[in-house]
């Protein structure tokens, strides 16, 4: 598989240009693409795997993992709060 001509910036920007009313053989024409991947683009953007579904499923791992962490760090600030206050009932009893 050959390097990318285009990032999916300038995929969704040549998108836009054919929905402000630009006809597809001129905006293919204008980028150098043919009509197949233009709506193969068209199609991947419609069906919502989108160009950016791997920094989306990342944010989404990242999401997860950040709240599995303040989840733990309750728990330890819980489990510290309990630890405390048996430690002060004690002392003053």
């Amino acid at each position: 598989m050959g390097k990318r001509k285009f990032n999916d910036e300038e995929i969704v920007d040549i998108l836009k240009e054919h929905q402000g009313g630009v006809t597809v053989a001129d905006v293919c024409h204008r980028h150098g693409i043919s009509e197949p991947t233009f709506y193969r683009w068209q199609s991947l953007q419609f069906k919502n795997v989108g160009f950016d579904s791997r920094r989306l499923k990342a944010l989404e791992q990242e999401n997860q993992k950040l709240k599995k962490l303040l989840a733990e760090a309750m728990l330890t600030a819980a489990t510290l709060s309990e630890m405390l206050e048996k430690t002060t009932s004690r002392g003053s009893a």
